[in-house]
């Protein structure tokens, strides 16, 4: 199945029936557009998380991974300009009352106009020309567009009082900019090098939707390398397809990335592009940011901060503030873009209308690397205990319950690449039967061969 034959009512039914992913709080009636990682989508987000840090911090020359708190010192953010400036574009309907932001109109409208390139006048124009619908009713009657900060406050201290008001982080990146003069100096870092971060960002978002592309909880990979001036713009180039590589090497096809350069750049940037990946039923997301920050961030906070934060040229002795190239890497669009991407039906017998379902994810970040199936319950002794060594070398499942042919199938379900059969033939042979996903293909194995058989296929 491409991927515009595919729904995401499909890929929510998948997560929670095969527990990926469930409704947050769902016992309580769910808080909207907040989700929680069952088993495997737990399993197959930390598999992602391992895969971007071997990538980008383990084989990568001077890169460097931080772990910054959620909460930081408020000016921060006035440093960063999210507490002045850090808002969405929102108008109302006035027959339904629903909020809408202005620039998701636009772009489910007509996803070519690109409405990060317009100002809030030229949206509401737009709007306004185009006769856009109100999603919910079908009317057009919208207010005009307001601003609404993202950022959730919260106080520290038992009074509510302005001075105690402290925010969730919007991002990750302000942790990696603060932390720049501890990595230098620790790490005797020279440039260019990288600091990394995994961690949740929290942002208010009125309007979220479509599964878990868009909520007020995620988690982002970020990844800022801090450059000589002039040294930037290769840079930028460089990390867009360094991006792109790493999404195809998870399993992502060329054909549904595209790179979209932003058409209005910020006015500290000097470049900036998405790489976005083609949902079923969304259409084309954005899945990673890559950005030529100059010397913004760094000259804010030393403005800010009252700290130095230039960088001393070892061998010209020049002193300058270090320019940023950003990379940031949504990792929950990540891996439901991967869901998204796997997800399979296969008709195995037209006769029978029998459709198999797979997910297609590739072994090194499919949750579970293998499953022991015992042939019969009786075997189940020997079964476990191969189960048992697979399992001090990847995770592993095993199942017992109805017939072969049904294991098999919950097990594609799942991504499983592996199953390893024990029969009773393998109680005289010594062998295993191990079935390969995609293929259906079997062959048979002598048992101390099968760790180092699997294990060969499934790493990163």
């Amino acid at each position: 199945m491409n991927n515009t034959e595919k729904t995401m009512d499909q890929i929510i039914n998948l997560c929670k029936n095969r527990g990926f992913i469930f409704a947050g709080s769902e016992i309580y009636g769910g808080l909207a557009n907040t989700w929680d990682y069952g088993p495997l989508g737990s399993r197959l987000k930390n598999n992602v998380k391992d895969a971007w840090r071997k990538r980008f911090i383990q084989e990568r020359r001077n890169s460097y991974e931080v772990d910054a708190d959620i909460l930081m010192n408020p000016r921060v953010w006035e440093a960063s300009g999210h507490v002045a400036s850090f808002a969405d574009p929102l108008l109302d309907c006035r027959e339904c009352k629903m909020r809408f932001r202005a620039d998701n109109l636009i772009d489910d409208f007509d996803p070519d106009a690109h409405a990060d390139g317009m100002s809030k006048e030229q949206m509401f124009q737009f709007i306004k020309d185009h006769h856009i619908p109100c999603p919910n009713c079908g009317k057009h009657n919208f207010t005009d567009i307001r601003e609404f900060n993202l950022m959730f406050q919260t106080f520290r201290g038992v009074t509510n009082d302005a001075k105690s008001i402290i925010y969730l982080r919007p991002e990750n990146a302000q942790g990696e900019y603060v932390n720049y003069p501890n990595v230098l100096r620790s790490m005797r870092a020279k440039l260019p090098f990288s600091i990394g971060q995994i961690g949740k960002a929290f942002r208010n978002e009125i309007t979220p939707g479509n599964f878990t592309f868009r909520t007020i909880e995620f988690e982002q990979m970020e990844f800022q390398t801090f450059c000589k001036p002039g040294d930037d713009l290769e840079l930028y180039e460089y990390f867009k397809g360094f991006g792109r590589q790493f999404f195809m090497d998870l399993g992502l096809p060329g054909e549904n990335l595209r790179f979209h350069d932003h058409e209005k750049l910020a006015h500290y940037a000097k470049a900036a592009c998405d790489i976005e990946f083609l949902f079923p039923s969304i259409g084309w997301g954005e899945i990673n940011g890559t950005h030529d920050r100059t010397d913004f961030d760094l000259g804010r906070h030393q403005e800010y901060s009252g700290q130095k934060l230039e960088y001393i040229d070892p061998f010209t002795a020049e002193r300058f503030v270090p320019y940023i190239v950003e990379s940031t890497y949504g990792l929950d669009r990540t891996v439901l873009a991967l869901l998204c991407q796997a997800y399979d039906e296969e008709l195995v017998d037209a006769e029978k209308n029998d459709v198999r379902v797979v997910l297609r994810l590739k072994p090194s970040i499919a949750p579970i690397k293998a499953a022991v199936l015992p042939l019969s319950k009786k075997l189940a002794e020997p079964a476990l205990a191969i189960r048992d060594e697979l399992a001090k070398e990847f995770m592993c499942d095993y199942d017992e319950t109805g017939s072969i042919g049904k294991r098999y199938r919950r097990q594609d379900e799942v991504g499983t690449p592996f199953c390893v059969t024990y029969d009773f033939d393998s109680e005289t042979d010594g062998c295993v039967t191990i079935r390969e996903r995609d293929s259906m293909e079997q062959v048979r194995l002598p048992i101390g061969e099968v760790k180092a058989y699997i294990a060969e296929k499934v790493k990163l």
